[in-house]
């Protein structure tokens, strides 16, 4: 199957971005490297009477750091992560989760900001920056409006961008330098879309705990339960099994059995990831 016919436009800026997905109302798409959006066009999943091309656009490649922050651009592709970009700030954590998308071709072109913006419940970015503490920085008509990541994505292909905004990048807090992380995700097959990704992130010995999971309800979720057993230094299988019994009961309640016991799976081997580091 073909697209269905649209008009095409590729902005100088990303403030004529933002006009021109505004100036069409609900009918406009933004296209960044395509990857997720070209097949929903050839399936006619998706039918925009205007497309907005953001590649290109500087704004939205920069990157940049503080002591305090890293800033990565929402044009950054998997591949330029995979390759090393950031890998010392965060000891290799994006470089294997950027490895493990799809296939290198993919790789090449796909970027960080199109897959938060369109919130695939399966996507491994959301997951992975909420486990690091991001925000989302918004061009937001006439300046920028920062919010957690957690927050941003509301659910399944479901975000709070409204008409006009576009991801332009995200703050990443600088972690630890003792930071420990452990990351699984499962697939059917190389390249398929995941059936159950986990993170876990502690920021130093002793430090704050974090663990999500993803592909597992409409939007990833952090597991509260299962970051206190490990801060209160409760690390066996059993009882982090039991915590993590505990946080999908709250957040995945229709799980069948199989389910259940595959994410259980999926989360321990991220966190004795984590812990053997």
């Amino acid at each position: 199957m073909k697209p269905a016919p649209f008009d095409y436009v590729k902005p100088a800026s990303v403030a004529d971005a933002s006009a021109a997905l505004r100036s069409h109302g609900t009918n406009t798409a933004a296209i960044a490297g395509g990857q997720s959006l070209l097949p929903m066009l050839s399936l006619r999943v998706a039918q925009p009477d205007l497309l907005v091309d953001l590649g290109g656009l500087d704004e939205l490649e920069e990157t940049s750091e503080t002591p305090q922050t890293i800033r990565i651009g929402a044009l950054t592709t998997h591949a330029a992560i995979e390759d090393g970009k950031f890998a010392e700030a965060f000891g290799g954590m994006m470089q294997k989760v950027a490895a493990k998308i799809s296939y290198r071709a993919v790789r090449n072109h796909g970027t960080v900001g199109g897959s938060v913006a369109l919130a695939d419940p399966a996507a491994d970015w959301p997951g992975c920056l909420m486990a690091l503490g991001a925000k989302v920085r918004i061009s937001a008509g006439n300046g920028v409006r920062a919010e957690p990541i957690e927050d941003f994505v509301q659910g399944q292909y479901a975000t709070t961008l409204n008409p006009g905004e576009i991801i332009v990048g995200f703050d990443i807090p600088r972690p630890d330098p003792r930071m420990r992380w452990g990351v699984c995700k499962v697939v059917r097959k190389s390249g398929a879309f995941a059936s159950s990704i986990a993170f876990a992130v502690e920021q130093g010995r002793g430090g704050p705990v974090s663990v999500v999971l993803a592909a597992a309800a409409t939007r990833p979720r952090a597991l509260p339960a299962v970051a206190q057993q490990i801060k209160a230094g409760k690390k066996s299988a059993d009882e982090l099994r039991a915590a993590i019994a505990a946080d999908m009961a709250e957040h995945a309640p229709q799980d069948d059995a199989y389910l259940v016991r595959l994410h259980t799976s999926t989360v321990l081997r991220a966190v004795q990831e984590m812990l053997s580091r």
